[in-house]
């Protein structure tokens, strides 16, 4: 009963690990399809990996950079340090004495820079101190280059070659005013020496080149001046000439009397007209014979006091005739003085008349004179304007040349005076001074590069590696490229030396190699792999029992005959009854594994020269192990596997637990695939980090393709080192140890 409860138990734990019959179909192209992201984690793991590498790459540059850099010859720098002052006029009189300075400070200060790096400035100082010899160069063009191109070009000296100094080094500090010019040597005075020689050939280059410019300047303006004094010589006696034409000075002057004259006549001549014409309505009033007109002349206050008296006579006559009559005395001297009145009026209205006929005739008169003296006035104005344009024309061209003239000759006079005057706005600040400390080679500075310049590389390399490695390394890997379970990892061995050796050995009458029989851990290790694997397998499917098993790989050398073999030792060990058939009829391994004959085997089943029974072989330790070798190699008998080894597997089904058999590589033979049609599951074989993963994707492809169950891989030889995956493989030694001194 407690045999029973415990497979009841066996088989709902299976139900948690179960695994499908037939995965889903894989497609490689699939996996690639979304590359998976990277963890941190691998990072840490790749460089774990390769530390003792990647430490030993980094010591060599760093050794190697340190060993190279002391050898160097060390290079001393020496600098001087030139003052640039752009508020200090370029002259002492004149213009250039107020000049402004201009915001152009680095567009000037790099002008600066480049006339220190110019030939002018280098060639004396390269020739002092043979620099060009020292620094190793030949400037300028080969004279038998241009023969050898078949170029007309004509041969230049090495001499007359453009300067240029390969340990020179200006620069200018940022937001400073200052260039600083420094030179390298491995001679500490040579290298202060030849700065402060730069320095000041640039000072006094800058100064040469002010006195060349001021020297060509007044070169120029001197032939210049000859041609002006003669165009105002010229312009002189025109403005004389005519001045004695006029007769006058300045014509100016009088155009301006005569214009003042013709306003004055101009205006009297309007107002004759005016009076003209008033006269004249008064004599038109005055000739129509009426009083009122005769009274509102000029001459009319005595008509009309006449006319007030002759009114006081006619209203007193008129009272004398109501009261006398005309012989009366008073009558007559009434009618008398009335009548003298009237007389008064007709004498002083006649005089009034005459008086405005001629007072209408002088304004006439005045009139037409003063026409006359306008029209004489606007005539001569306009006479002696016309002239007078010509006169400001001659006296402004004279004017012109002689002004012209006065200031070419200051200007002459301030630039010979501003040519002798040495400009100090660009002053040697800080002479250069020989070193103490080489700046060249820094062996400390050298050596931090080094080291981290080789540390990227170390690391970079690494990731490189770890990219560019298409082998089968861990678990996760399989899962997430393959699509398919890794349901077992065989750990290395070292003491194999990579393969795996026989199951049992004949140091000691075909003994066991169990767990620490000869105090070997790592096969305790391995075998413990073992065992897992056996109970992923005989766990992974409870509804459909695995019976028979086909062991396979890929490609051959991934260990899949000596994992069939500890596998069916593994499962033997539990008192089942296990099968191991060799069916790799081409390179039969099984019967090193357990050192037995294999002179006969399942090829003379297949061929039906003997029952497969007959040919059974059972370690003397392992009673429930059985073996049938694979016998001679035949090609035949690789033809007729299929049907042959159905029916084997069909007679031992009912006989034992397990049957496991050991086929040939997957790629490339025919056999693997009969094999893996007639079996319970098939589970593959690869060597961890050796395996081409699209090697295993192709086999995987093509079992599904054939509908084989397809158990999972298995991942052989595998280490710590190989992946984060497999870190609880260093705990199995010193498991073992700690049980051992318990």
């Amino acid at each position: 009963m407690a045999q029973d409860h415990s497979e009841q138990s066996l088989v709902a734990l299976s139900e948690a690990v179960r695994l499908p019959n037939a995965g889903p179909s894989f497609s490689f192209s699939d996996s690639e399809a979304e590359p998976p992201s990277v963890p941190l984690s691998h990072y840490l793991w790749v460089f774990k990996r390769h530390r003792w590498k990647m430490m030993a790459f980094v010591a060599a540059c760093v050794a190697a950079t340190l060993v190279i850099s002391s050898r160097i010859t060390p290079i001393y720098e020496s600098t001087a340090t030139v003052d640039v002052d752009r508020q200090t006029p370029q002259g002492v009189i004149g213009q250039e004495a107020i000049r402004s300075s201009v915001n152009d400070s680095d567009q000037f200060l790099a002008t600066q820079i480049k006339l220190i790096q110019s030939d002018a400035v280098l060639r004396p100082v390269a020739g002092k101190y043979e620099l060009l010899k020292r620094e190793g160069q030949i400037p300028g063009i080969p004279t038998g280059a241009a023969a050898s191109s078949g170029s007309r070009l004509p041969s230049t000296r090495p001499q007359d070659a453009p300067v240029l100094l390969k340990q020179l080094k200006v620069a200018r500090p940022p937001n400073t005013y200052l260039l600083l010019i420094s030179y390298r040597s491995p001679e500490p005075q040579l290298a202060a020496d030849v700065a402060n020689a730069i320095s000041n050939s640039y000072l006094e280059h800058t100064y040469n080149i002010r006195i060349r410019a001021s020297a060509s300047l007044s070169s120029f303006m001197e032939k210049q001046l000859e041609e002006l004094r003669a165009k105002m010589d010229s312009s002189s006696l025109a403005l004389s000439q005519f001045e004695r034409e006029l007769n006058v000075i300045n014509p100016e002057e009088k155009t301006n009397i005569i214009t003042a004259r013709l306003l004055q006549l101009n205006t009297e001549y309007t107002n004759a007209q005016a009076e003209r014409v008033r006269r004249e309505s008064v004599r038109n009033s005055v000739e129509a014979g009426t009083l009122e007109a005769a009274q509102a002349s000029l001459q009319g206050e005595d008509l009309r006091k006449l006319s007030d008296r002759l009114n006081e006579a006619m209203e007193s006559f008129a009272q004398v005739q109501v009261h006398f009559g005309s012989n009366h005395p008073e009558h007559r001297k009434a009618s008398a003085q009335v009548a003298e009145l009237q007389r008064s009026i007709d004498r002083t209205r006649q005089n009034i008349m005459a008086r405005i006929e001629i007072e209408f005739q002088q304004s006439t008169s005045r009139e037409s004179m003063l026409n006359k003296a306008v029209s004489e006035a606007k005539a001569e104005f306009d006479r002696i304007n016309a002239r007078s344009s010509e006169y400001n024309s001659l006296k402004r061209e004279a004017e012109a040349d002689k002004k012209l003239y006065e200031e070419l000759v200051r200007k002459i006079k301030e630039a010979g005076i501003n040519a002798g005057f040495q400009n100090s706005s660009i002053r040697l600040a800080d002479m250069a001074r020989p070193g103490f400390v080489p700046v060249f080679p820094n062996i400390q500075l050298n050596g931090m590069l080094a080291f981290l310049i080789s540390s990227l590389l170390a690391f970079g390399a690494a990731m490189l590696s770890d990219v560019l490695d298409t082998t089968i390394r861990d678990p996760e890997q399989v899962t997430r490229t393959l699509n398919t379970e890794v349901i077992g990892n065989l750990p290395s061995v070292k003491t194999w030396r990579g393969r795996l050796g026989p199951v049992l050995s004949d140091a000691s009458g075909n003994a066991l190699v169990l767990n620490g029989d000869a105090g070997d851990q790592a096969i305790s290790g391995y075998e413990e792999a073992v065992r897992t694997l056996r109970n992923s397998i005989l766990l992974s499917d409870v509804d459909r029992r695995i019976r028979t098993l086909l062991v396979t790989s890929a490609s051959p050398s991934e260990g899949k005959s000596t994992t069939a073999a500890h596998l069916a030792l593994a499962h033997a060990e539990q008192g089942r009854r296990t099968l191991l058939i060799d069916g790799d009829l081409r390179r039969p391994s099984v019967h090193r594994r357990f050192n037995i004959q294999a002179s006969r085997g399942l090829s003379n089943v297949l061929t039906a020269e003997c029952s497969w029974r007959e040919l059974l072989v059972s370690p003397e330790l392992v009673p429930d192990l059985h073996i049938l070798p694979a016998g001679p190699p035949s090609r035949r008998a690789s033809d007729l596997i299929g049907r042959g080894l159905e029916e084997v597997l069909a007679e031992a089904y009912g006989d034992y637990d397990l049957i496991i058999l050991d086929s040939p590589p997957l790629l490339g033979f025919a056999e693997p695939l009969q094999m893996a049609t007639i079996v319970d599951g098939v589970i593959v074989v690869t060597r961890a980090g050796q395996t081409n993963r699209k090697v295993v994707a192709t086999a995987l492809a093509t079992l599904r393709r054939l509908r084989a169950n397809v158990i999972g891989v298995i991942l052989n030889e595998v280490h710590k080192e190989m992946s984060d995956s497999y870190y609880y493989y260093g705990h199995y030694n010193k498991y073992y140890q700690a049980q051992g001194q318990g």
